[in-house]
C-alpha cells in the first residue's frame, strides 16, 4: 500500500497540473460515470493529501475523496489514449490524470473531508501537525509499539515499510508496549519519520540507511526490490544486518509482515 509521501508527492502534480483550470472529466471505465457528469467542466481548486488519502477539491465545493490502498495508483502525464481500466480521468488539454484500481473513490463534500481529517493522527508530512496527539495515544495503548505505529487514527500516513525503518534507526524495541514510549522518545521517533517521509517525497522513494550503510560505503550489491531505495531490515527476513550482522526477523503483527534486528533493536 502507498505510504503517506507518494500520497503528497500526488497531490503536489495534481495540484501544479489542475488547479485554476476548468478540465474534463470522464470514468472510462463507467464505475464513477454519474459522479464525474457532476464534475465535468468544473474548475479544480486544489489537491491534498492526509495520511493515505487524497482529496481533490472544485469550486462548487465538491471533493472525490480517493483510497488508493493495495494496488490502485494514479497518474499525472502528457495527453494519450485510455489504456486499461481508468475508474476516474481529469484532463486538460496539457495534462492527463488517470486513476486506476482505487479501495475508495468517492464524490463527497467539505463536511465529510473535515470530519475524514479529524479522524486521523498526525501526519509528518503536514508542517502544521501536533505529535503531541499522537502521543496522548500512545500512551493509552498496552498494544506493541510497531502496532500502534500503523494505526491511521494515531499517526496518518505511515506504513510497513516506514514503521519497520524508523522503529530500527532507533534501536526500539517493536513489541514493546506503546504506553511504554517516553515523551522524548517519542521526539525522536517523529523526527526522524518527518526526515524520512520528506526525503521520500523528494525523491519518490523509500531510502532510509545512513550514509556508512549505503552500497558504495560498505562495498554490497544495491537492493533490486519493487519498492526501490535501501533500506536496514524491510523486506530483509533473514539476510544480515547492515549494522551488526544478526540475522533480520521477520514475524506477523496485526495481520502485518513486521521485520527487525533482535540484536539492534532492545531500547524502550
Amino acid at each position: 500500500m502507498p505510504e503517506g509521501h507518494v500520497l503528497h508527492r500526488l497531490a503536489d502534480d495534481l495540484t501544479a497540473a489542475f488547479a485554476g483550470r476548468q478540465v474534463a472529466v470522464s470514468s472510462p471505465q463507467g464505475r464513477f460515470a454519474s459522479e464525474a457528469l457532476l464534475l465535468d467542466g468544473r474548475r479544480v481548486e486544489r489537491a491534498r493529501a492526509v495520511g493515505k488519502h487524497l482529496f481533490v477539491e472544485f469550486d462548487d465545493e465538491r471533493v472525490i475523496h480517493i483510497h488508493l490502498g493495495l494496488i490502485g495508483r494514479m497518474t499525472v502525464e502528457a495527453p494519450h489514449p485510455v489504456v486499461g481500466q481508468v475508474r476516474l480521468r481529469i484532463a486538460t488539454p496539457e495534462h492527463v490524470a488517470d486513476l486506476r484500481g482505487p479501495q475508495g473513490c468517492r464524490l463527497t463534500g467539505p463536511e465529510a473531508e473535515r470530519t475524514m481529517i479529524a479522524r486521523l493522527g498526525p501526519d509528518p508530512l503536514d508542517p502544521c501537525a501536533e505529535p503531541a496527539r499522537a502521543l496522548d495515544r500512545l500512551s493509552r495503548s498496552h498494544r506493541p509499539l510497531a502496532a500502534v505505529l500503523l494505526d491511521q487514527s494515531v499517526l496518518a500516513g505511515v506504513g510497513n515499510v516506514y514503521r519497520a525503518e524508523v522503529l530500527f534507526r532507533l534501536g526500539l524495541d517493536p513489541l514493546a508496549p506503546a504506553d511504554g514510549v517516553s515523551p522524548a522518545t517519542w521526539q525522536r521517533i517523529w523526527a526522524d519519520l518527518v526526515a524520512l517521509m520528506a526525503e521520500g517525497k523528494r525523491l519518490g522513494r523509500i531510502d532510509t540507511v545512513r550514509p556508512e550503510h549505503t552500497p558504495k560505503a560498505m562495498g554490497r550489491p544495491p537492493r533490486v526490490d519493487d519498492h526501490g531505495g535501501e533500506v536496514y531490515v524491510y523486506r530483509r527476513a533473514g539476510e544480515p544486518c547492515l549494522v551488526c550482522g544478526a540475522a533480520v526477523r521477520q514475524r506477523d503483527l496485526a495481520g502485518r509482515n513486521l521485520f527487525w534486528c533482535p540484536a539492534c533493536q532492545q531500547g524502550r
